[in-house]
């Protein structure tokens, strides 16, 4: 295996994405997929594969997090494990079938929708906006078919939910806190499903960068698991740090980060 000078951006941009996910509650997605994208780019991978591999890789790496995350929350009683039992085979499903479409959608217009899509988890931020909660959860049928947009979506944008699940749970009366702990239970069985898809759709691909297996680019996976090590530290300074402030900023960050990203694949 040859080292490539790259990779040291990798351990970086974990240990980044793992702090700002634990300090503001938010999938590392949305970091994760554009700078992966520039990344890939200035490696020399083929143009019309690193939008996938970016994806591929991103849920890959979410896994550990989600875990870490949803034991966090679990302990603090903040999971409505009734609601996780109720979207999960939805979500499964959503998740799974959505990287098929990825795999058939060019680079070109998945980074249009990714850059869409951060654009109003952006300005969700920035304006902090919160649904009134208006009703109780649906049913089996009604949370079935939230689950499988959710998984969905999150599967095009490489996020784990959060962006969808809270507001969604918030709607239904279920508190922050628990709205919270939910979507990171909840952002598991998306990033399992989502790292099979990516795996399996992009497994015998032609013209794929050594060191790949399907849409997930290893060394980037391996490197960037220091963020299971930096999620905690940011979890413990989200009670000591100005997180309203905050999250503006990281809207800002998420926009110039999608900027670039549209500037590098749309050139």
């Amino acid at each position: 295996m040859n080292f490539d000078v790259w990779w040291l951006a990798y351990p970086l941009l974990g240990a980044f994405v793992g702090f700002f996910a634990g300090l503001l509650g938010v999938g590392g997605g949305g970091i994760m997929v554009p700078s992966l994208t520039t990344l890939f780019i200035a490696q020399g991978f083929p143009d019309d594969k690193v939008v996938h591999l970016a994806l591929g890789t991103s849920m890959a790496s979410i896994v550990l997090t989600s875990i870490s995350s949803m034991r966090a929350h679990h302990a603090h009683g903040a999971v409505r494990w009734d609601a996780v039992k109720l979207m999960t085979p939805a979500i499964l499903v959503g998740t799974y079938g959505a990287t098929f479409i990825a795999a058939h959608i060019d680079s070109k217009s998945l980074a249009i929708f990714f850059a869409c899509f951060m654009a109003y988890v952006s300005v969700q931020m920035l304006l902090n906006i919160k649904p009134k909660a208006h009703r109780e959860l649906p049913g089996s049928t009604g949370m079935s078919l939230a689950g499988l947009i959710i998984g969905g979506i999150s599967a095009l944008v490489a996020i784990g939910g959060g962006s969808l699940t809270v507001p969604f749970l918030t709607w239904c009366n279920v508190r922050v806190q628990h709205a919270i702990g939910t979507s990171a239970a909840v952002g598991l069985p998306i990033a399992i499903a989502g790292t099979i898809g990516y795996l399996s759709n992009g497994w015998g691909e032609a013209g794929m960068p050594p060191y790949t297996a399907g849409y997930i680019y290893l060394p980037a996976f391996v490197l960037m698991l220091v963020s299971v090590a930096t999620a905690p530290l940011g979890a413990k300074l989200a009670h000591r740090l100005p997180v309203g402030v905050l999250k503006k900023v990281f809207a800002g960050v998420l926009v110039l980060l999608c900027i670039k990203m549209l500037h590098s694949v749309l050139r």
